[in-house]
């Protein structure tokens, strides 16, 4: 009897959380990547390449200003929004913003191609897609602590559940803070300046 009631708690729980498990994702990441501190963040031995066919690297945070995202160019949601997110951000921030540079990194390099990430971010001002190997790619998340998975679909197609925070960096590469998913503009900007 016990047996059975826990089985049936159980099965209640998973028909509520596996629907909302990208809403919860986006929760757990957000109060993770809050906690994050420390100067290694972002640093490793990953070799990613830009859309403009610049290797990324560690040092490729250094010089100015960045904000990276970690996304995919087959992504229905937050990727998109982020993108219309950091153009907004853009526009508020206007002269502010000279120099500031995006970083997209793909978590889908399989079909992120630099040529397919460099037409999906073209139009957004400083932006440069990055991607590369499978393997480099991991390394990567790994330095960044982000996460990603890939999650079939029932037409035998995937999607990827992946980090949604925009990792915010200053002029000597060093981790600032993280601006949460669909944050209020005036706490995006707030974060940006601090790295400014």
């Amino acid at each position: 009897m016990m047996r059975r009631r826990t089985g049936l708690i159980l099965g209640a729980a998973l028909a509520v959380l596996v629907p909302l498990g990208g809403a919860l994702w986006i929760l757990v990441d957000q109060q993770a990547q809050n906690a994050l501190t420390g100067a290694d963040f972002g640093k490793g031995d990953y070799r990613l390449v830009t859309t403009e066919g610049e290797p990324f690297t560690q040092a490729s945070l250094s010089g100015a200003p960045s904000l990276v995202f970690f996304g995919f160019t087959h992504c229905p949601d937050v990727c998109p929004t982020t993108l219309g997110d950091i153009a907004l951000w853009q526009d508020e921030l206007g002269a502010e913003a000279q120099g500031l540079r995006v970083f997209m990194v793909s978590v889908d390099p399989n079909r992120d191609r630099p040529e397919v990430l460099g037409d999906y971010i073209g139009w957004l001002p400083g932006a440069v897609g990055v991607t590369g190997s499978e393997a480099e790619s991991l390394k990567a998340q790994r330095a960044f602590r982000v996460f990603s998975r890939k999650v079939p679909l029932q037409d035998g197609d995937y999607t990827m559940d992946h980090s949604s925070s925009v990792l915010v960096f200053d002029a000597s590469g060093a981790f600032v803070t993280n601006i949460p998913y669909q944050s209020p503009p005036e706490v995006a900007l707030d974060r940006i300046r601090q790295a400014l």
